[in-house]
């Protein structure tokens, strides 16, 4: 058993969700959404590289030293996988580690809206799902994946950095690829699956113009990619993907956007009002015949007030659904306030 391994179990028996290690302070964890110390033991220099490289390989560890910056997936057989991200820092070393579960959590154990299954049985099309770190993307995105693999039989590829949760074919074929070691870039990625006869593509990350250009393209030879973006709110999220392009190809990508776009999930993880646990709040917008229009104006109003009318299929702002939580007991108003949009409409 690798040394850090002992913190990882540890972590993992206390519900924490993230270890952070830097040089000069004690191994803390986050649970619940607060970072608390894991053990008082200050972390040293030796200490920290003896643990960082023991869990990667040679090359990594080579890789890491001469750019300062790495990012790479470790599994412990049988208990969890991690997604690493190593780092220097002013003090010395850094790392911060994810937990990623062994056992993927199905739509259901999520208590994710029953609608975002909707999202299987489209045949071509774009849907994103947003927010920032932590929020829980890459699980909701697995909840569905692992729905699609269920339930069709399709082809799936996933193209990530690095490769998180691991999907065993079922109804579906399933492949994995990880940018850096199985792909050059998630733009490379995205064209062999264009070339691969895939039916579903999920992006880990939609980070350039060029990535976004390639999905676009997908949709329209007729493949249903998922992606993310680091964006609170839907009106937010098609204005950065138009924004990725120059001012002279955004009335273009409007149309582009007014055709593929079939969903958007925005969220936010938010503590319970027990302190036990993390509630997702969700904005959902979903694809009718309207959306087109209303993407070309380029007005962000006019994408609420779309979703506002979408309540009886399924869409939600994510005000209303922070509403919800409040009203059912699993979150407190001074919470959900935090994480509003409009906080006039939450009383603290």
């Amino acid at each position: 058993m690798a040394k850090i391994d002992h913190l990882f179990l540890d972590m993992m028996r206390g519900g924490g969700s993230d270890l952070h290690l830097l040089e000069g302070q004690p191994p803390k964890v986050r649970q619940h959404g607060e970072l608390k110390a894991l053990n008082p033991t200050i972390l040293t220099a030796s200490a920290m590289e003896a643990m960082l490289s023991e869990i990667c390989t040679p090359d990594q560890w080579q890789r890491f030293t001469a750019r300062g910056d790495m990012d790479f997936a470790y599994e412990i057989p049988g208990q969890a996988r991690f997604r690493a991200n190593y780092f220097r820092q002013f003090f010395g070393l850094g790392a911060i580690f994810r937990v990623v579960p062994s056992k993927i959590l199905t739509l259901a154990d999520l208590e994710a809206p029953e609608v975002l299954k909707s999202f299987a049985y489209l045949n071509a099309g774009l849907v994103l799902v947003t927010g920032p770190t932590g929020s829980g993307k890459s699980t909701t995105l697995a909840g569905i994946m692992d729905y699609i693999n269920e339930t069709l039989p399709r082809k799936i590829m996933t193209v990530e950095d690095p490769v998180e949760f691991v999907h065993k074919s079922k109804k579906c074929l399933m492949i994995h690829r990880e940018v850096g070691e199985d792909t050059e870039s998630f733009a490379s990625g995205l064209m062999g699956a264009i070339k691969s006869d895939v039916n579903v593509v999920l992006v880990g990350e939609m980070r350039d113009r060029e990535t976004v250009e390639l999905a676009l393209t997908a949709t329209e030879l007729g493949m249903l990619v998922f992606g993310t973006l680091h964006t609170n709110s839907a009106a937010k999220t098609i204005d950065r993907i138009i924004d990725v392009f120059p001012t002279s190809q955004q009335e273009q990508v409007k149309s582009l956007m007014a055709n593929s776009l079939k969903g958007i999930v925005s969220q936010q993880l938010l503590r319970s009002a027990d302190g036990k646990r993390r509630y997702a709040a969700h904005e959902i917008l979903l694809h009718t015949p309207p959306l087109g229009g209303v993407i070309r104006t380029g007005d962000s109003t006019g994408i609420y007030s779309y979703i506002q009318m979408g309540g009886r299929i399924g869409m939600s702002t994510m005000d209303d659904c922070l509403k919800r939580l409040v009203k059912e007991g699993k979150v407190s108003s001074s919470e959900a306030y935090i994480k509003a949009q409009d906080k006039s409409k939450f009383n603290i």
